[in-house]
């Protein structure tokens, strides 16, 4: 059984077995001794301890979990051995950025305040994706004054994406591999770009002193040439090799690392531009209008169930913001490895007021269902005695300049100010259907309907619905709207307007009437069709002919009687009546009659009536 030791490395406990202390300890140790003569020294010891601590912290899966041997191993496989390191400025100014297996760079995102003007967020994208960070800026300049989306992502960004503090920070965002020779290169660049900068300000008083950094830098990089070990080198660079079928492998994960970045960033658009649109509505009061979803009006269940304008419209919001923000979050997740944890406070409060928000909605939702149970009807039915079948009535559809003057049937609801200045609720669900009677005068039925909890309360609100005509002559005016009074709440309510005209008569229906008397289903019985507006249609049993029509054959009216020996017949040739004891042709060439003892003709000649005896 072995003992255990608690350390405290770069900040971080850990529990590590006693052999493992033992071969961590050496092997800081030796790191220590190979740096005795360097400038930074414990800048890069600091930053070697961190770097370790973050590994080890990586392979830990719970507190109370105690670092061995092997995780000990991994860890200097992955740091190094210090004797494997040189630190000759010209071999670190050729060092290639550090690969993955792919190929491709392997870097973290953070953010770079070194050079940054706000946060440090553009910089850390241009080392990210290896670019310029002025193409960063553009690309920020206009997403803020083009889309507007540009304020929101910088912040989401600024809060979410860690700085990068220490060294290996600074390498992983460049790319570079954290190994110790990579902290000191990097540590001792910081050195020399201060001493750069010393050397600007005043070159001949610090000359003595840069000579003397350079000297030391030059028996350090002596020092490490002579621990160079090439046949380990050798080894190492062969062993590195990869087979075939391992290269194969490693070029199908980068494109599908390459996707997966992709779907990061089209998941991070639809977030953050829903997020922005959901806000924003929400600002404007205009939320339950912003917001739709197939079978669900929102206006109409908060109108009907009495609920509060604002606290629905916060139901809404949380209830649709939420998955939104966490698909923001999932892309964010996707595209940055190292992205900061928004904690479980916040991720179980989002949870809380998501289901919070669908419980409400939910109790809404059924109060909205059970509202529309019942449905009622008032009925009124006026008969029009001057309009008979001998009469021409002329139909149209009245709007309403303040309010509905539109021509098209539409069931939602809207409200506005009428002539007297009046706040109104309007909506122009009426329906219009035309049909033949046989009785000799024509008539008007208006159906106002509703819906309620009750059969008792439907009824009330249908009696509630404000509807009028006018019959003037013989043209009758319909309103294309209906009004309920204030206090009704919106239920269905709606008109049905069906009018009888007696067979004989003729009909003239005006084009805004189009719209209203759209009945496509059978159940309806309509006679009047699309296409038969501004046009006089003489009305039969269950149909309308047109008297005006261009087409020929519909200008032709047939009346067959009992037998063949009779019929009438008017066209564009002229008129045409015979009966058993009658002939009658009335055409261009003038006017022709026949009976059986007289016969008459009337032309441009003059007129000649002739008689016939009988024959027995």
């Amino acid at each position: 059984m072995n003992k255990t030791v608690n350390i405290n490395l770069a900040g971080i406990f850990f529990h590590i077995d006693e052999n493992a202390y033992i071969k961590l300890q050496r092997y800081l140790e030796a790191i220590k001794r190979s740096f005795t003569d360097s400038q930074g020294r414990s800048e890069i010891i600091s930053d070697i301890e961190a770097r370790i601590a973050e590994l080890f912290t990586e392979r830990v899966k719970h507190d109370k979990q105690v670092i061995g041997i092997k995780e000990v191993d991994e860890v200097v496989t992955i740091m190094g051995q210090p004797e494997d390191y040189l630190v000759d400025d010209e071999i670190f100014e050729d060092e290639p950025i550090y690969q993955n297996k792919t190929g491709s760079r392997s870097k973290k995102l953070f953010r770079d305040t070194d050079n940054s003007y706000v946060g440090g967020v553009s910089s850390g994208l241009a080392h990210y994706f290896g670019i310029n960070v002025i193409w960063i800026r553009i690309i920020w300049f206009l997403l803020i004054f083009g889309a507007g989306t540009g304020i929101f992502i910088y912040i989401l960004l600024w809060i979410l994406v860690p700085e990068a503090v220490s060294t290996s920070d600074k390498l992983m965002m460049s790319g570079k591999k954290v190994t110790i020779s990579n902290i000191e290169k990097k540590i001792r660049d910081g050195f020399e770009s201060v001493s750069e900068t010393v050397k600007n300000v005043d070159f001949q008083k610090h000359g003595d002193k840069l000579k003397t950094s350079l000297e030391q830098a030059t028996d350090s990089i002596s020092e490490s040439v002579k621990r160079i070990d090439l046949d380990k080198q050798g080894s190492r660079i062969k062993s590195n090799s990869k087979s075939f079928f391992d290269t194969i492998g490693d070029i199908a994960m980068f494109f599908l690392k390459v996707f997966a970045k992709f779907i990061g960033v089209i998941l991070i658009i639809t977030g953050a531009s829903a997020l922005i649109a959901l806000f924003v509505a929400l600002l404007s009061a205009s939320m339950l209008d912003s917001v739709n979803f197939p079978g669900i009006d929102f206006v109409d269940i908060s109108n009907t169930t009495g609920a509060p304008f604002w606290l629905f419209s916060m139901l809404i919001f949380f209830a649709f913001s939420v998955p939104f923000f966490m698909l923001l979050y999932l892309g964010l997740k996707i595209l940055v490895t190292n992205l900061k944890s928004i904690g479980n406070v916040a991720k179980y409060s989002l949870l809380g007021l998501w289901i919070l928000s669908i419980i409400g909605l939910t109790i809404y939702g059924t109060k909205q269902g059970l509202s529309y149970k019942e449905k009622s009807a008032v009925i009124k039915t006026e008969r029009f005695e001057n309009i008979t079948a001998k009469d021409t009535l002329k139909l149209t559809m009245s709007g309403n300049d303040y309010f509905a003057d539109r021509f098209d049937r539409d069931y939602s609801f809207d409200t506005d100010y009428n002539e007297n200045g009046d706040l109104i609720t309007f909506s122009q669900g009426v329906r219009l259907i035309v049909k033949s009677t046989k009785d000799s005068v024509a008539k008007i039925k208006i159906n106002k309907t509703a819906k309620g909890s009750t059969y008792e309360e439907a009824k009330e609100r249908a009696k509630g619905i404000s509807y009028s005509y006018s019959l003037i002559n013989n043209e009758l005016s319909l309103n294309n709207y209906l009004i309920i009074s204030e206090e009704d709440k919106i239920k269905d309510q709606r008109v049905e307007i069906t009018l009888y005209v007696p067979i004989g008569s003729v009909l003239y229906a005006d084009s805004n009437t189009y719209d209203y008397h759209s009945n496509n289903s059978s159940r309806y019985n309509d006679i009047l069709d699309h296409g038969q507006e501004e046009k006089y249609l003489t009305v039969f049993r269950n149909k309308l002919e047109c008297l005006d029509c261009n087409n020929k054959n519909d200008a032709v009216i047939k009346v067959n009687l009992n037998n063949d020996n009779s019929k009438l017949k008017i066209d564009d040739n002229g008129i045409e009546a015979k009966s058993k004891t009658l002939e009658l042709k009335v055409n261009d060439e003038g006017v022709k009659a026949n009976s059986s003892s007289v016969e008459v003709e009337i032309n441009e000649d003059g007129i000649n009536i002739s008689t016939q005896k009988k024959e027995n």
